[in-house]
């Protein structure tokens, strides 16, 4: 499986410091397509942050499985998954953490109505909104000066979240041109 990108701590500014034992996660998540070629995007607004939809792998989960679920949840739309673009991966040397996401793109097959965010997203104000494949892009780009304001550990993690989306709509966009219709 190809690997999109690898993000480290110096890509983000940051100092690494050696992993003791460090904690391994799983995760999945991509690229939602509507009708009109727009992007599924979580939107926290207490925080200025956009974010691509996706989450942990639970026990026992397959991966594709675990991206339909979290599309569901944080979208209310079931969806079909088309390709799996491949896996990106974050060393949080800092939080001894290395999480492992695959990636998928996927379109919409139907609208439930329903979202069920964690708690989490709830208090962070999630909102979904549909962006185009560059507004998407420049949403994200644009977060990195909401977190100036953000206290340095929470920043930490935002900073991977908001470098890994960029890097997977990027990676998307310069390979996957053919998902967009002309």
């Amino acid at each position: 499986m190809e690997c999109i990108k690898i993000i480290k701590d110096e890509d983000l500014g940051f100092n690494s410091i050696p992993f003791k034992e460090e904690l391994n996660r799983f995760g999945s998540r991509g690229i939602i397509l509507n009708d009109n070629d727009e992007i599924a995007m979580l939107y926290m607004k207490c925080k200025g942050i956009y974010k691509l939809i996706g989450g942990g792998i639970e026990n026992g989960e397959q991966p594709e499985d675990a991206f339909k679920r979290e599309a569901l949840e944080e979208t209310g739309y079931k969806i079909d998954i088309d390709n799996c673009l491949g896996i990106i991966e974050e060393f949080k040397s800092k939080a001894n953490f290395r999480q492992i996401s695959y990636v998928y793109v996927s379109h919409v097959a139907q609208n439930t109505g329903y979202t069920n965010f964690t708690e989490k997203e709830l208090e962070s104000g999630a909102e979904l909104l549909w962006l185009n494949i560059d507004d998407a892009l420049t949403a994200i780009q644009n977060c990195e000066e909401c977190m100036d304001q953000l206290e340095l550990e929470e920043a930490y993690q935002l900073k991977f979240i908001v470098r890994r989306d960029y890097e997977i709509l990027h990676y998307y966009k310069n390979n996957y041109k053919h998902f967009f219709k002309k």
